[in-house]
């Protein structure tokens, strides 16, 4: 029971590094692309926080499967360098035992990502979606130009001659007011101060020293001038607040495995019913002689002329019928591929991390490296191998070339016969991969030293 402790601790490390070292990555990626959409809008850092915590489910999906290859290449790439997995083989324990404690850790962390891709995953992406949308329809924050008008609040224009922007202070200020549909008022003021409600829902102004200028929009029967020493304009800025939607329809990634069962099956039912009445029609239309028949009548000429038309326009209505049931057929169908798609994704993802595992393992005693450099590398490599396997089978499923099972299940048959031919044969034989040639692909300057003959170990 030491050895399986033994490797399961050189694991736990290296797992828990890649794990931090992703997320991180992942994270950054995904605030410099939603930066443009989250800048200048004055948003709350809470908003944002939950935002980011939301966002971070999917990622958590993709560096687990990535942590766990990663890991397993640190950590046989270490026992190996160290000489400790030639020991253990002269000790009598095989690479398959030595195996099997990762292995057995890998069908629980798939379990558990299973679990988290049905129960959290859904939700979480649903309350991101609907966050992002109510940040998008958050304008930015009010800005103003001296001598410039601004008209982002509704049904106003605002024009401040000078503007101080140490104290927010407006000087030389005029506003034309719109609210009213049978009136306009234009406000001047020497000087006044524009700040928001503290709830956001409204634009405050307060002016020093000016004149209200009332007329009729309609005519010029109607002129009414004011003079005031201080006023205030309340103005609505609803759409500088930000306000959280109740509710929005799911999409397939925001659905759990249950609810999406439940449409294919509902879909199913309704394409079953087109292929029933696409029969019927062709059945009715086309079936026997009918056409010939109504054809071979012998009226007179005129009348056969009138018949013959009659039978093309029923054989065109007929078409259009035909045409337009079979499309319909063909986007359930869509639809059915394109849920069945997200019910293989959440299990095939998960049980990457088991591929994972018999492919790390006699990758990493080939290599001999157990540093983060060489590992992460290596990982880089199968795991893009991977998602370009796992994003053209997404494709080519929804647009009904190969079916939903064979395009997220094609990546884990085929990493899954590479990693147990590659387990066979460093059970058979010693294996060693050397990356010493990759040198000549360097310059000496970038290297540091002087071009030397490199030997190849095979």
């Amino acid at each position: 029971m030491i050895i399986p402790f033994y490797i399961l601790r050189n694991h736990l490390a290296p797992f828990l590094f890649a794990m931090a070292s992703l997320m991180g990555i992942f994270l950054l990626q995904f605030l410099m692309k939603a930066a443009d959409k989250l800048v200048g809008k004055g948003l709350d850092w809470l908003v944002i926080i939950k935002l980011v915590s939301y966002n971070l489910a999917w990622m958590v999906v993709l560096v687990v499967p990535m942590s766990v290859l990663v890991a397993t290449l640190m950590a046989f790439g270490s026992m190996s360098q160290n000489n400790e997995i030639t020991i253990l083989k002269a000790s009598g324990i095989s690479l398959l035992k030595m195996i099997a404690a990762p292995f057995v850790c890998s069908l629980a962390v798939a379990y558990l990502l299973i679990v988290f891709n049905n129960d959290v995953l859904p939700d979480a992406n649903h309350h991101a979606k609907i966050l992002m949308y109510d940040i998008s329809q958050k304008k930015p924050t009010l800005s103003l130009q001296p001598g410039v008008f601004s008209q982002e609040v509704d049904n106003y224009a605002i024009l401040a001659r000078h503007i101080d922007q140490a104290s927010n202070m407006l000087y030389d200020v005029t506003i034309f007011d719109y609210s009213s549909p049978v009136k306009i008022n234009v406000v001047t003021a020497k000087e006044g101060r524009l700040y928001f409600s503290p709830d956001l829902t409204k634009l405050l102004m307060d002016l020093t020293s000016g004149e209200i200028h009332e007329s009729e929009a309609d005519g010029t029967t109607m002129y009414r001038k004011l003079i005031f020493q201080r006023h205030r304009i309340a103005m609505n800025a609803n759409q500088f607040a930000f306000t959280r939607s109740n509710e929005m329809s799911r999409g397939d990634r925001e659905m759990s495995v249950a609810t999406m069962n439940w449409r294919v099956d509902s879909l199913a039912r309704i394409r079953k019913g087109f292929d029933i009445y696409l029969n019927a029609d062709v059945k009715k239309f086309f079936h026997g002689d009918s056409l010939a028949k109504a054809i071979q009548v012998k009226p007179s000429y005129q009348n056969k002329e009138q018949k013959i038309s009659n039978i093309l326009n029923q054989v065109l209505s007929a078409k259009n019928t035909v045409v337009g049931s079979a499309a319909r057929v063909q986007i359930i169908r869509n639809e059915i591929n394109r849920y069945l798609v997200e019910i293989y994704k959440k299990y095939a993802i998960p049980v990457a991390c088991i591929v994972f595992i018999l492919l790390g393992a006699p990758l990493g005693i080939m290599i001999r490296k157990g540093g983060f450099g060489m590992a992460a590398s290596i990982g880089l490599f199968f795991f893009l191998v991977y998602w370009a396997f796992l994003i053209g089978g997404e494709k080519l499923a929804d647009r009904g070339i190969i079916t939903p099972f064979w395009g997220m299940w094609a990546a884990n048959v085929v990493m899954g016969i590479l990693g147990i031919v590659l387990t066979y044969r460093s059970m058979k034989e010693t294996v060693t991969l050397d990356f010493a040639f990759l040198k000549r692909f360097i310059p000496k300057r970038w290297r540091g030293e002087e071009m030397t003959a490199v030997n190849e170990t095979y």
